[in-house]
């Protein structure tokens, strides 16, 4: 490195893209050289992207290879084997390990060839390689099978020995189904069978999840990684601090605020937490909330991202390809169930402040928000283009590439947002490097999608799950909501969604259940496992910058995120809450739901104008329950409405002279200020 070059640690290298790490070390060396070719292919993808996005997809397969092929090598030299990050040298002076980084780097480089290989295998004479499909040569069983066996291996790296472990078991299964036992007992699938499935067709790691990968979400994550680069992390914050700062514990309210703008744009929980929380935790522990709670809210808060429209979690274009519907009616579905997530959270916020006597912070203290809308309000009509292609009827495909052209263009009007060439080109890297897990889990996911269907299980599976269920509904939920969070502790939320489709969803659908309810269902449950202990990365990611314990702070994030875990059950039972049936019906379901969470954060709290004893706080979360159950749409089926009637009243008896006294004195207290000021 330069001796004028920044210092700077081999941990914060790492978070780097290849682009910047080499404005920061120009020297001539074999690892710098690696670094450009990733830059190089990096940005050429995102370009390519763009360009089929503006012109149009070309032939299938050959363009979700190309997409495949670039994210494989990037995932090999991102996550380098004996090397504790890419950005550490091949060769360190006097180092021990100098034998061992050479032999990682080494089988790298043959892992990158044998990739490109099963490229221009595939691409020589991609007619001849189609026409081969059901009478295969031998060169395409060992080329397949090299492929698959470099799927998994950068699915190690990239993703975890989880989802390795799952896609391995499946694999095994196809292939040995008779050595297993139980309903997993069946004829096994001939390799060559086997290979014509998961490599030549487009039931295997070609399928859906990469289709949908190569096609909307890594266009939906550039424009994210553009939208970042122009300052809309600062905006959002600012925003969301100008908007609710000044009311009773405004900061933890602009913490909810801020992170859910951001992470719909990000899509990941802990990259959210890590640059929203950074600066939103240290601020509600400054006016005085509990540092485990401070985590926990940003925690929740973040993980929200992924749920909330416009640009929600890869796994919701999937979704939208599963339902076999336009992404836009996945958005418009997911909207008040993200509304009550969120409203949810800022009702604990709000009793912690009054329970805990947190302040306000003066409004001289706080950035204005026409100064704030200002600075920014371009960034929000950017957001305003893609949510009107959506909505017009062009394909998500399309309305991301006028989403990231308006956003370019208008990124100039303001000085501290305007787009440099070096900042468009790091844009684009980092958009593709964000892509690259997902891009990964989609093709392992793939693997586990094509041995389930050429192995027969998925059916076999469906049918065991109904009957282990006894055909009760709330223990068919509980078995799919535990099932996705156990797999969300080792795979991502996009993985966790694709196989909870793949084997339990059909189950859902099977026994009348809505099917974007069960589909949805499977969704949220995959996105609480970042904030659901044992293994809750976006709460262990705020407990870090907290200083609290990592478990405790998990625990925490599951009573403020409590939400996340009876919304999914609500929009099962009463499909209105997704926007199915009646518009008057839905927004009924929704008040109710809005006074449920409201009475059931109370009983959480325990407090409401005051503190709640044991007995009260049980009471509450009684009501809470009968409220949130799901009411009927016939007037000769009252019973729901009676339940929620029930509820409501018993909250109006528990609660109502706690509000009543609380206005009163309030009411008291103006009247007082006004005869003063006379």
């Amino acid at each position: 490195m330069s001796d004028d070059a920044p210092k700077i640690s081999y941990e914060e290298r790492h978070e780097l893209g290849f682009l910047e790490r080499l404005l920061l070390d120009r020297k001539p060396s074999v690892l710098n050289a690696v670094f450009f070719l990733c830059a190089v292919g990096a940005i050429a993808l995102a370009v390519f992207h763009l360009y089929v996005a503006a012109f149009g997809t070309p032939e299938g397969r050959s363009f979700r290879s190309v997409h495949l092929t670039v994210m494989l090598v990037l995932a090999i030299f991102m996550n380098p084997l004996f090397r504790a990050s890419g950005w550490q040298p091949v060769r360190v002076p006097g180092d021990r390990r100098n034998g061992r980084r050479w032999l990682g780097f080494s089988i790298d480089l043959v892992l990158v060839v044998l990739v490109l290989f099963v490229e221009v295998w595939t691409l020589y004479d991609i007619d001849a390689f189609h026409m081969r499909y059901g009478e295969k040569e031998l060169p395409d069983i060992i080329v397949g099978g090299i492929f698959i066996m470099l799927v998994l291996e950068t699915t190690r790296r990239a993703v975890g020995w989880a989802m390795v472990i799952i896609t391995g078991f499946f694999i095994c299964h196809a292939l040995y189904a008779n050595y297993f036992f139980g309903f997993f007992y069946g004829p096994p699938v001939r390799f060559q069978k086997f290979i014509d499935t998961l490599f030549m067709s487009s039931d295997g790691i070609f399928g859906i999840p990469l289709h949908v990968c190569a096609t909307y979400i890594v266009l939906f994550i550039i424009f994210g990684a553009l939208l970042i680069r122009s300052g809309a992390g600062r905006f959002f914050i600012d925003l969301a601090v100008s908007l609710t700062g000044h009311r009773i514990g405004g900061p933890a309210k602009a913490s909810a605020v801020a992170s859910g703008f951001m992470g719909t744009v990000s899509g990941s929980a802990v990259a959210n937490v890590v640059t929203t929380g950074s600066f939103t935790i240290p601020l509600m522990r400054n006016i005085g909330y509990r540092p485990r709670f401070a985590a926990a809210v940003e925690a929740c808060a973040s993980s929200g991202g992924q749920i909330t429209p416009p640009i929600m979690g890869a796994a919701a274009f999937i979704m939208a390809e599963f339902l076999e519907t336009r992404y836009i009616n996945v958005v418009v579905a997911a909207v008040i169930p993200a509304f009550l997530y969120f409203v949810t959270i800022y009702f604990m916020v709000h009793l912690e402040a009054e329970k805990h006597d947190i302040g306000r912070i003066d409004k001289k203290l706080l950035p204005q928000t026409f100064e704030v809308l200002r600075r920014g309000w371009h960034l929000l009509i950017a957001l305003g283009v893609l949510v009107y292609f959506l909505i017009a009827g062009y394909t998500p495909m399309l309305s991301a590439f006028w989403g990231i052209a308006a956003l370019f263009a208008l990124s100039f009007i303001n000085r501290d947002t305007r787009l440099s060439p070096v900042d468009v080109l790091a844009a684009l890297e980092a958009g593709i490097r964000a892509t690259v897990p997902v891009t990964i889990a989609c093709a392992c996911a793939g693997l586990i999608i094509g041995s389930v269907f050429v192995s027969g299980l998925g059916l076999k599976f469906t049918q065991q799950v109904i009957d282990l269920a006894g055909g009760n509904l709330l223990i068919l939920l509980s078995l799919t909501g535990v099932s996705a969070i156990i797999l969300g502790m080792g795979i991502t939320t996009t993985a966790v969604y694709i196989t909870v489709a793949a084997l339990i969803v059909p189950a859902l659908v099977k026994i009348g259940i809505e099917p974007i309810a069960a589909h949805m269902f499977a969704f949220y449950f995959g996105v609480v496992s970042t904030i659901t202990p044992p293994v809750a990365l976006a709460s262990f990611a705020a407990a870090a910058i907290a200083k609290t314990p990592p478990m405790s702070t998990a625990v925490e994030s599951t009573r403020v995120g409590i939400a996340k875990y009876l919304v999914p059950f609500a929009f099962v039972y009463n499909p209105a809450l997704l926007l199915v049936g009646p518009l008057w019906f839905s927004i009924v379901s929704t008040v109710l739901a809005v006074a449920g969470l409201w009475v059931l954060s109370t009983g959480l709290e325990g407090w409401c104008r005051g503190r709640l004893n044991a007995a009260q706080r049980i009471a509450a979360l009684g009501a809470a329950a009968l409220i949130l159950l799901p009411p009927t749409t016939t007037i000769a089926e009252l019973h729901g409405f009676i339940w929620n009637a029930g509820g409501l009243a018993a909250a109006v008896v528990l609660l109502g002279p706690r509000l009543l006294q609380r206005v009163s004195a309030s009411g008291a207290a103006v009247a007082l200020r006004e005869e003063t000021d006379r």
